[in-house]
């Protein structure tokens, strides 16, 4: 697949797969949730017993390992997923636009007011997902983006099929 292709708006989804992916969200989505809580719950529970487990070398650090490896793998909001507003939206580029830009301007605005505060900026991450840019596609993202002083992120790499990671750019003194 070129690059450029990678990068520009996904196909549009039909209506016959939105409305029963739609449904299905309905459906299932809190119930993902409620598990979701359910692990969140039980890796609490370990973690308070793990304290006692932390005596022994190297627990601490592969539980931290596999936490960081659960919140990677695991989503909040699964690929498959349609929430009402891509339902109604489907193909409309300018709504995806807007929510993209949206978010590009709310994030530009808390690190310029910590800079002029000199504080620390805000932690990121800063990651736009496929849901926020579907109809208009990655590359769409990293120009905007790069208008107000962002970049891609180089130590979480991008893929331009399911989020695109920023950086803001380090600003001259």
């Amino acid at each position: 697949m070129d690059r450029h292709d990678s990068w520009g708006p996904l196909p549009t989804r039909s209506r016959a797969l939105l409305v029963p992916l739609f449904l299905l969200t309905v459906v299932v989505l809190p119930v993902w949730w409620v598990l979701l809580l359910a692990v969140f719950l039980v890796f609490l529970a370990f973690a308070v017993v793990g304290e006692v487990l932390s005596l022994i070398p190297g627990f601490e650090k592969g539980f931290t390992k596999l936490l960081d490896s659960f919140g990677d793998r695991v989503e909040i909001w699964p690929r498959w997923c349609v929430t009402l507003p891509e339902l109604r939206h489907e193909g409309d580029a300018d709504f995806y636009r807007a929510r993209v830009d949206k978010k590009l301007a709310a994030w530009t605005r808390k690190e310029e007011a910590a800079q002029a505060a000199r504080k620390a900026p805000p932690p990121g991450p800063y990651d736009i997902p496929l849901r926020d840019f579907r109809g208009v596609g990655a590359g769409y993202v990293l120009q905007t983006a790069r208008e107000l002083g962002w970049e891609l992120s180089h130590d979480r790499h991008s893929d331009p099929q399911r989020v695109v990671r920023l950086r803001r750019l380090p600003v001259a003194a």
